[in-house]
């Protein structure tokens, strides 16, 4: 027969030496055919191996003197002749002795066989005791290890099909041991988690370079809503031969742990978003401006979408009003973290709105509690303001939602929204206490602010109302005022002007400031101004004017105040000046540069002590004279002589009239922030008409 012919693809020693191929090639098991007589007839190359004779030295000889010691013939023939009357196959373990003279164990199995003419052999297959317990040992023990082992074994095949699984992976995975055999991997575990672990088994069978504690998070069999975590490792099974047998997967469940660090992370991004919310949030007195930081640091750390709505009675009147009906929302900010058309179905900032009975907000204002709604799960129309918000809601994929209530000083004023849609995890206990932290320090912020708001605007009317009308009749000048309250960041200030007629059509000019804010400022501001023009019918000159203001602003102990007092008269176009610490008017000559007034500065009101002196110059028909307080020039980075330097660039020839002076200078000068108060008074010199008055202003 040709090599091409033989039937098992057996390899000659022509080949070379074969190697073993399986169990019985590594327990080296020897057959020995004897004759009923006790001849030897057939001796395999292990039986060689196994007793040490050759084929040689063993066939046609009498099997029992050739094997066996004087003392174990006897009962040893006893079993041989048994088997061969019987045909009753005998198996155990029996001494033999080496052809070295050792005697060792065996283990037997011995049966009778039966020819086509009816004789009877006696077939023995032999191999070493001790070969055999080692190999059962093996066995045994690589079989306890696997059945006992706490963590997760099996094996796959090369197609990914199981072959064996022991119980604490068939535990781990949810299905027990017989759903695992035979099945492919993904049959078993089929989300989506579990594509990579295929795709890395593919990797190791295709290449054989281990996997070595990949984690692996998602769901089981038996707990489809809770991820689970294992470290996997895989290896390639290959037999002595180099042939790929399968896949080896190891798996050590890290739940526990897994969870820990998770825990651990949401609270550093609790510690981070509080840290952040604290130095991010009420970094103004604007009630828009702190909810919008709000929902900045909320988005999209915490929530994939925030709304931030105000009580609007709080808004209109620092206080709650719950009344019988729904109550009013203004909607302050709104953030999202990715474009989505659930931006649509939350109210714009700046709108009105209220909301049904059972939306998260109105329940959440009536119990003062929030409210959290883990899975929305189709409820749309409960979490909307209407069903077209509903619809939109559902389009994005919103799945969970949260309400927290904005409470400062014990007063519930607002609520903030929440909710996810890219974000898969649903809001938890854990979400909703970092909102209400967040979401408290937010509401001191803003109540701060209404409160604020509040005041500055009782101040502001409070300082319009001080101010003057100014008579529209000054004898040779034309007069243009113009005053404009502190920005967002700053309350109203104790800035004051006014223009008062005296006798002889002279008119006197005067410019303050207060130092300081809000109502207790705009009040002195107000017994100034009153005082100033008491004392401006006593027909004073400016230097005792303000000696007698600096006696009353040291009974309005602790403010101080600047002042500029000047007397002008259109007869003799003289101007006299004197300053209480003010800054120096602009002077204003036709066809010559701006300057500013070169005055005798004494100290400020309340001071006292020191005398004040006066400034005398000529003001002819086409100059102007500007007066104006700190707020018109100061900001809070530049020198003042570097932004008085400024407030002359903004003026050249032809000078316009006053009222273009004013509107020039308050749309060039002031900061946009306004941090101060600015009060501003442009006189410009006309010529007298003939009738001895001057033109109207």
């Amino acid at each position: 027969m040709s090599r091409a012919e033989q039937p098992f693809g057996r390899v000659g020693a022509e080949d070379g030496a074969a190697s073993p191929s399986g169990l019985m090639d590594l327990l080296g098991v020897a057959a020995v055919l004897v004759e009923p007589d006790g001849r030897i007839d057939m001796w395999s190359p292990q039986a060689e191996e196994l007793f040490g004779y050759t084929r040689a030295e063993a066939v046609g000889r009498y099997a029992a003197p050739l094997l066996l010691n004087p003392e174990h013939r006897s009962s040893v023939l006893r079993l041989f002749a048994e088997v061969m009357v019987t045909g009753r196959g005998w198996a155990g373990a029996m001494p033999v002795r080496h052809k070295d003279g050792d005697t060792r164990m065996i283990e037997l199995r011995t049966m009778r066989l039966t020819d086509s003419d009816g004789e009877h052999f006696a077939l023995g297959l032999a191999t070493d005791r001790s070969t055999v317990r080692q190999m059962e040992r093996k066995l045994a023990l690589s079989e306890r290890l696997v059945a006992q082992a706490p963590i997760g074994l099996s094996v796959l095949d090369t197609e990914l099909r199981y072959l064996a699984v022991n119980p604490a992976l068939a535990a781990m995975d949810g299905v027990p041991v017989p759903g695992h055999l035979g099945r492919r991997f993904r049959e078993v575990l089929p989300a989506e988690p579990y594509s990579g672990v295929e795709a890395a088994m593919r990797r190791v069978l295709e290449d054989g370079v281990p996997v070595v504690d990949q984690q692996v998070v998602g769901p089981t069999g038996t707990d489809l809503d809770e991820d689970r975590a294992w470290n996997m490792s895989l290896y390639r099974l290959e037999d002595h031969r180099g042939h790929v047998l399968g896949i080896a997967n190891v798996v050590v469940d890290v739940t526990d742990q897994f969870r820990a660090a998770r825990r651990a992370d949401r609270a550093q991004q609790r510690l981070r978003l509080v840290a952040s919310g604290s130095s991010r949030i009420g970094t103004t007195l604007e009630v828009e401006r702190t909810a919008q930081e709000l929902a900045d640091v909320v988005v999209p750390d915490l929530a994939d979408l925030v709304a931030v709505d105000l009580l609007d009675s709080v808004l209109q009147t620092g206080r709650t009003g719950l009344g019988e009906g729904p109550p009013l929302f203004r909607a302050l900010a709104v953030k999202t973290a990715y474009p989505t058309d659930a931006a649509q179905a939350i109210v714009p900032p700046g709108h009105l709105t209220t909301y049904h009975a059972d939306h998260p907000a109105a329940r959440c204002i009536r119990t003062r509690r929030p409210q959290l709604i883990t899975h929305v799960k189709g409820d749309f129309a409960r979490i909307a303001a209407d069903p077209a918000a509903a619809r939109l809601l559902e389009r994005a994929g919103v799945h969970t939602d949260m309400a927290v209530p904005l409470i400062a000083r014990g007063e519930i004023i607002g609520v903030m929204a929440l909710a996810r849609a890219r974000n898969p995890v649903p809001f938890d206990d854990d979400d909703v206490a970092l909102a209400l932290e967040l979401a408290s320090a937010a509401a001191l912020s803003m109540d701060n602010a209404v409160l604020h708001q509040h005041i500055r605007s009782t101040a502001e009317t409070l300082q319009r109302s001080l101010l003057p009308r100014l008579s529209p009749r000054h004898p040779g000048l034309q007069i243009a005022a113009r005053y404009r309250p502190a920005q967002a960041f700053s309350e109203v200030g104790g800035d004051w002007y006014d223009a008062i007629p005296l006798d002889g059509d002279r008119t006197a000019l005067t410019v303050g400031d207060v130092m300081g804010s809000g109502i207790p400022a705009a009040t002195t501001m107000g017994r100034l101004r009153t005082a100033t023009s008491t004392l401006a019918d006593l027909d004073l000159g400016p230097s005792l004017i303000l000696t007698h203001l600096d006696k009353i602003a040291r009974s309005l102990d602790p403010y101080l105040a600047t002042c500029l007092y000047a007397v002008y008269d259109p007869h003799s176009r003289r101007l006299v000046v004197a300053s209480a610490g003010h800054l120096p008017p602009v002077f204003l000559q036709a066809g010559r540069p701006p300057r500013l007034l070169d005055l005798r500065v004494g100290t400020p009101l309340g001071v006292g002590g020191v005398p004040f002196e006066t400034t005398t110059l000529d003001l002819n028909p086409g100059d102007q004279l500007i007066l104006y307080t700190d707020g018109l020039v100061e900001t809070r980075h530049d020198p003042i002589d570097e932004r008085l330097d400024f407030l002359l660039r903004q003026l050249s020839p032809p000078y316009g009239s006053v009222e273009e002076t004013c509107d020039r200078l308050l749309r060039r000068l002031p900061h946009p922030a306004g941090h101060d108060d600015v009060a501003l008074l442009v006189a410009g010199a006309q010529p007298l008409q003939t009738d001895g008055t001057g033109p109207h202003a």
